[in-house]
């Protein structure tokens, strides 16, 4: 069943049980997807609510829709997880972010690090976060999400290790070091903030300072693995752990 989510040129009505969509959801409805009064959809409030919805009218710029039942999420994990991620080289953060919405991240945020080769000054980061916000957005609703996982601004290394420290479980993944992920997921944490680094990997000083900070140093095994693999790895095993792959 087509799903989508409010944007500011849609509105929900709780009392009337009706939702209007406009904008891009109205055009994809009418033009994309060539839907009729009648045909029934899923809509999502981005903040874990599913209004299954009938199309009662339909138009290029407006869709009126009944709201037939709602239910919170079902597909969204019982664990939290935000994945700081540092910057790696050309467009593989856009793949990151794709696959980590599709697993169930909650938040991305990208970091500065000693040893990215991209470096991106904040300017230009926030231009390409849009981009991301927006590949979030299809892949949440490609993957049935009930919220519509954020891309935050770039952060430097002081920054992000101030915001991981406030976590309940800050883990800092570094190779073949540090104890590991089955042990730290026990007992089951209800909010995990994940750091990831680039292509270079993490300066041993960085590491140091995270250990300092509480962050839990963690290895994912003994195979090095690649950026864009290690925060996919890295999630889906969190997941696994805490019952969420089930």
């Amino acid at each position: 069943m087509p799903r989508f989510f409010l944007s500011e040129q849609d509105s929900y009505s709780p009392r009337a049980q009706c939702v209007t969509l406009g904008g891009e959801n109205a055009a994809h409805i009418s033009r994309s997807l060539r839907m009729a009064p009648g045909e029934e959809l899923v809509v999502c409030d981005g903040a874990g609510l599913e209004l299954g919805c009938v199309i009662t009218m339909i138009s290029a710029q407006e869709v009126e829709l009944q709201v037939l039942w709602e239910r919170p999420s079902q597909s969204e994990p019982s664990v939290c997880v935000t994945l700081y991620q540092a910057c790696p080289k050309g467009d593989k953060l856009e793949l990151i972010v794709q696959k980590a919405v599709e697993l169930g991240v909650c938040r991305i945020v990208p970091v500065l690090t000693r040893r990215c080769i991209s470096r991106p000054d904040k300017k230009a980061m926030e231009k390409k976060r849009q981009r991301l916000q927006k590949i979030a957005l299809e892949a949440a609703k490609q993957s049935g999400r009930g919220i519509i996982p954020q891309v935050g601004s770039l952060l430097g290394w002081g920054e992000a290790l101030e915001q991981l420290a406030q976590s309940e479980c800050p883990v800092l993944f570094y190779e073949s070091q540090g104890t590991t992920l089955r042990d730290l997921m026990a007992p089951m944490p209800r909010e995990v903030s994940i750091l990831i680094g680039s292509e270079g990997g993490f300066d041993p000083q960085e590491v140091e300072e995270a250990a300092r900070r509480g962050i839990q140093i963690v290895n994912l095994g003994p195979r090095i693995l690649r950026c864009e693999t290690a925060p996919l790895c890295a999630l889906s095993a969190i997941l696994y752990a805490t019952g969420n792959l089930e």
